[in-house]
């Protein structure tokens, strides 16, 4: 009766993807909340950037490009330094979710603190939420100026087909 179990149990585990061992290497920035280190993608768990080509308003008002200004200061900040990631899950494109360490930083609260990536609660839980209220009140990165919430920027490219109007740039694209 248990060797059925058995066999019934090690079938159903075999068909669910594994997730990968911790990595640890230096990281290429594929964008202000996905890395890639041994040739493996890694989205950051719990944590949204903007596009990269999306558009956010600085405090005086202008248009920059806020996902590239994140994936460049993440770069900078990892400065060639070695990253530790730990897999949470696979998301739907294949890629690991993973929380990311440099020098004992979580890269994901560094990002959020530094206003340069939101909480995403609906994964996260709230767990940055804390890290953006305080970039929020010093006016730190896009919460200098304003933006609009990655995931609402990607929904609205889907439905509209085209990025014009779906960042902070609806005036300047109507």
């Amino acid at each position: 009766m248990r060797l059925p179990l058995i066999i019934a149990l090690t079938l159903l585990a075999s068909t669910f993807p594994a997730l990968p061992a911790d990595l640890i290497g230096r990281a290429s920035i594929i964008d202000g909340d996905t890395l890639e280190l041994h040739g493996t993608r890694v989205r950051l768990w719990g944590i949204d950037a903007p596009e990269s080509a999306q558009l956010c308003r600085n405090s005086d008002s202008d248009l920059y490009r806020c996902g590239a200004k994140a994936a460049n200061d993440l770069d900078a900040f990892i400065a060639r330094r070695p990253v530790s990631c730990t897999a949470v899950a696979l998301d739907q494109y294949g890629r690991t979710v993973a929380t990311c360490t440099v020098g004992g930083v979580d890269l994901g609260e560094w990002l959020v603190g530094h206003g340069l990536a939101l909480d995403w609660p609906h994964y996260s839980h709230g767990r940055y939420s804390a890290a953006q209220n305080g970039a929020k009140r010093a006016g730190r990165g896009s919460w200098a100026g304003s933006l609009v919430a990655p995931w609402l920027c990607r929904a609205c490219i889907r439905a509209r087909g085209r990025p014009g109007g779906c960042s902070d740039d609806a005036s300047a694209h109507p």
